[in-house]
């Protein structure tokens, strides 16, 4: 485990540190986890705009005749389908299925592209990824060093960023280079909230500067927790929880980012076709409590069906408090025969607290 002497800060370290924020150990990264409260910034994601330093975010840039066919080796889904100025959500696996990382591909044009990674698996899909370079004609640069980046989202995000931009920013899911604030950036038409906005990547040594214009222009800052609270909510899996090496994109139900039509082979293929003949086990599924008492990942989940609530089905993943229901949620890994509707009861620390399968996400 990375130790406080040793874990990196953003270039935005300071600023979180004077407006209040708590920051604790996160992926080898300082990051701020609250300022004013989770709720409230929560809250203010759903309702207006929220601000989120997301500079521990690894980048890889691909570039090169050979680029395209190289990312095709490497990922589950079909990068020649993206247009230049688009983006592409994938996985890379082990040669088991298992999900090494989940990544976005921005293709910047013919034959360069940008890959975003996990924080904690950067340095591993940047070996990776330097590995197979070695049977294609491409370049691969570690570009972490390069970026910062901030995610401005909510209902209001993209009218404020707007303000600042030279140009109409892009369109979900698609990229595009620009100004903003007087600076070049990369504006990306992402976001890991559920609701709509940008991610913007741009150089260190502006990121204080648009961030403190984005305060001044009435944007929240949000931490971690709250990004948390609001993808949970939205039903996105999380690297480490819903994703990873022992589980494959067929459990988390992202059988839709693997392109099984494509010629080129990736690893795990072979298992994922195995999985996918077979009927994948466990899956994914949402579960919605009546109570305010909140989930936790590891809790075991029974089933009530046989009136004896001693049937285990399954584990929560990732569990919190609702802001905007309430309740509390949680998705969880469980058997394939449980369908929505079904009951079921989440194991909390000794109290067996009644659930409802339901099919993510959370709110409509």
């Amino acid at each position: 485990m990375t130790s406080a002497l040793t874990a990196r800060r953003t270039p935005l370290y300071d600023l979180h540190v004077e407006a209040g924020a708590k920051v604790i150990p996160f992926s080898g990264w300082e990051m701020p986890v609250s300022y004013d409260g989770i709720k409230d910034e929560h809250i203010a994601v759903r309702t207006h705009a929220g601000i989120f330093d997301v500079s521990h975010m690894g980048e890889i840039e691909v570039e090169g005749p050979g680029a395209v066919a190289f990312l095709q080796r490497l990922v589950t889904n079909d990068i020649a389908k993206i247009e230049i100025g688009g983006s592409q959500y994938s996985c890379m696996l082990n040669e088991a299925g298992g999900v090494i990382d989940d990544l976005f591909v921005y293709r910047l044009g013919h034959d360069r592209f940008l890959v975003v990674t996990n924080a904690g698996n950067h340095e591993t899909d940047l070996a990776h990824f330097g590995a197979v370079s070695r049977d294609f004609e491409v370049i691969v640069r570690d570009a972490a060093s390069n970026y910062a980046m901030l995610a401005v989202q909510g209902p209001r995000a993209r009218s404020i960023v707007q303000e600042l931009a030279e140009a109409p920013l892009p369109k979900r899911f698609t990229v595009a280079e620009q100004q903003v604030a007087g600076r070049p950036a990369l504006v990306c038409g992402t976001g890991y909230t559920g609701e709509d906005g940008v991610e913007i990547a741009l150089p260190i040594d502006h990121a204080g500067v648009l961030w403190d214009r984005l305060i001044a222009d009435g944007v929240a800052p949000a931490g971690l927790a709250a990004r948390d609270t609001l993808r949970l909510e939205a039903g996105l899996p999380l690297h480490g929880s819903e994703l990873g090496p022992g589980i494959t994109p067929l459990n988390a139900r992202l059988g839709w980012v693997v392109a099984w039509n494509k010629q080129a082979g990736f690893p795990g293929r072979q298992a994922l076709e195995t999985q996918r003949a077979a009927g994948a086990s466990p899956l994914l599924w949402g579960l919605r409590t009546e109570t305010r008492r909140p989930p936790r990942s590891g809790q075991e989940v029974r089933s009530i069906e046989d009136g004896s609530g001693s049937k285990v089905v399954g584990t929560v993943s990732s569990g919190n408090f609702s802001p905007e229901l309430g309740v509390g949620i949680a998705l969880a890994f469980l058997d394939p025969d449980i369908q929505p509707g079904d009951q079921v009861v989440i194991d909390q620390r000794g109290t067996d607290v009644p659930a409802t399968v339901v099919k993510p996400p959370f709110l409509a």
